[in-house]
């Protein structure tokens, strides 16, 4: 069998094979952590710090007001919001009343926001006052009993506080006083009525978090992952990097309904002792500064965050040398920008280098990352300890040798429970091979050489990485489709220096439809109200007719070719 078992023991002595891993919920881990390290600070949001011990607090608070609200075990509750205190309450607070986390998007449009809401049916859903409206416009057609609103002034100190209502709260249009909502402090209030009995204790494999991916066939489904899969994730990750040290910062800028975020950034840090400096919304130069500001030891971004890093101005003559680890996952990572990047880090003190990482939804997020001591170039890393990686011809279960292009399998402990409500997909994407392992075939494919160092080649799935979030085409032109002037419509990714690609969308128009620019503005209304923001059309393109493939497939990849020809045609040296 060629399948790499995990190589870092032979690389670095202090990087075990093998891990013993916790036996609870998320909660537990956490909570196990604030007992050893209470007066620790466990995040910083806008300049104002929380420990270990007040966390705790305010998340067994937040449990009790869920369960006098009426969340049991097994229910569901969506949590529609950015990186702040509310959200790490209310994420573990869920966990602690048995009840599961549905993480998505708070720029949403409204009619995928109904589609989570139903297909995870969820009975509470959380999200801030800037998105009540998109809550309220579809909630009848939904199971969601309560919807409880925050809001960050909720959340900054005082003096902020002021500063925030008199620059972001000001824009914000306000909810009606006799709104059918609960208002975050008046929900927290609620925990005094309850007095007992509002911890559900949960075993390891008991499903906890539900985050979204396109699956292999690219359509949504909802990603199961249970306790031992973000649990097992904090002490791989931690493993896989021993210079890590309870107190580390850790830039939490990645967003928490994304495995990346939610997984690396926010649960393996406060599972661990580490300390998450959230950040709601980003820039890279908001990112660039809380960098120097907080001397975090650990970054984590998406290639075209690194890129935008190396553009900015603010960023001469800052002093990097408090980073331990800077990660890069989300959209394979260039060997050119690795370059620029690592030269960066070294003309800024910093004495590391960027480290590669992939993984899936279907396995929370990385489970492979290039070693700290070394890099081989195009490699994407090592599997992480107890994960296992094996490269097949598509679809099959037979391996292929060393250097061969194939499929990328994974296998391990942070391998999800199941699509939800997809059970056929959930059998042709996790299969039990003779070896007994439950193996991911991801769709992806790649190589693998003789130290077990894996190579990503290319996503046999269409998909579209735009900023790092998968775009996948086929939803975009389900949606287009939908709409009576549209007869036929497809989706490419165009090349973009700063998203490395942005969402263009070609359309023949229905019969008797006039191409003119109130058409295309119509169109482009139509998809802002369906269509998430960063999976917005930058432009919509009217076609007389497609080109089609010889099964009388539209050619998307005609339409990628020709939209390359015209970009060189405009710009020779690009």
């Amino acid at each position: 069998m060629i399948t790499a078992k995990t190589p870092w023991a032979d690389h670095l002595g202090t990087v075990p094979l093998h891990l013993n891993y916790f036996e609870g919920s998320m909660f537990d881990k956490v909570a196990w952590i604030a007992e050893q390290y209470p007066d620790n600070v466990a995040f910083d949001f806008m300049g104002r710090s929380t420990t270990y011990r007040q966390m705790v607090h305010e998340i067994e608070r937040c449990a009790k007001a869920l369960k006098t609200i009426g969340v049991r075990e097994n229910d569901k509750v969506t949590i529609a919001m950015p990186n702040c205190p509310q959200a790490i309450y209310m994420f573990y607070a869920v966990n602690l009343v048995g009840a599961i986390a549905n993480m998505i998007h708070p720029l949403s449009a409204e009619k995928e926001i109904e589609f989570y809401l139903n297909e995870s049916e969820s009975v509470t859903a959380i999200t801030l006052d800037q998105f009540y409206g998109k809550f309220e416009a579809i909630r009848e057609n939904t199971k969601v009993v309560n919807i409880i609103i925050a809001s960050v002034k909720d959340a900054l100190s005082r003096p902020l506080r002021a500063g925030y209502m008199l620059t972001e709260g000001r824009k914000i249009k306000k909810i009606p006083k006799d709104a059918p909502v609960i208002r975050w402090n008046e929900f927290m209030g609620m925990s005094t009525h309850c007095f007992y009995r509002y911890k559900v204790e949960r075993k390891s494999d008991d499903p906890a978090v539900i985050l979204y991916s396109g699956g292999t066939t690219g359509t949504t489904k909802g990603i199961v992952l249970t306790n031992k899969n973000f649990n097992a994730l904090g002490e791989q990750v931690v493993a896989a990097n021993p210079m890590f040290r309870p107190g580390d910062k850790m830039l939490a800028a990645m967003p928490l309904f994304h495995g990346f975020g939610l997984g690396v950034c926010i649960h393996t840090m406060l599972s661990v002792g580490g300390r998450c400096i959230l950040v709601p919304r980003f820039t890279a130069k908001s990112y660039a500064k809380d960098i120097v500001k907080y001397r975090c030891n650990f970054i984590a971004g998406v290639p075209t965050l690194y890129e935008a890093l190396l553009r900015l101005p603010s960023m001469d003559g800052a002093d990097l040398s408090c980073l331990k680890g800077v990660f890069s996952g989300g959209d394979s990572l260039s060997i050119e920008l690795k370059k620029k990047f690592d030269t960066f880090l070294y003309d800024h003190k910093a004495t590391i280098q960027v480290r590669e990482g992939y993984g899936t939804t279907e396995t929370v997020t990385a489970c492979c990352l290039t070693p700290p001591h070394m890099f081989k170039e195009g490699s994407i890393g090592l599997p992480f300890p107890d994960t296992y990686i094996k490269i097949v011809e598509p679809g099959t279960d037979r391996e292929l040798p060393y250097g061969e292009e194939g499929e990328i399998l994974l296998a391990g402990p942070t391998v999800m429970k199941e699509y939800m409500k997809h059970p056929t997909e959930t059998a042709q994407t996790l299969r039990t091979h003779a070896d007994g392992l439950t193996w991911v075939y991801t769709g992806d494919l790649g190589t693998m050489d003789d130290e077990g160092f894996v190579y990503f080649r290319g996503r046999a799935k269409r998909m579209i990485i735009s900023s790092g979030y998968n775009v996948y085409p086929g939803q975009i032109e389900n949606i287009l489709d939908a709409n009576e002037m549209v007869q036929m419509s497809c989706v490419i990714g165009v090349p973009d220096p700063y998203r490395m690609q942005k969402v263009k969308a070609f359309v023949k128009l229905a019969a008797g439809i006039p191409a003119t620019e109130e058409t295309k503005q119509a169109l482009l209304a139509y998809c802002r109200k369906n269509i998430a923001k960063y999976a917005m059309p930058y432009d919509i393109e009217f076609k007389d007719d497609m080109p089609k493939t010889l099964v009388g497939k539209v050619a998307y990849r005609v339409l990628e070719e020709e939209e390359l020809a015209k970009m060189k045609a405009a710009s020779p040296e690009a």
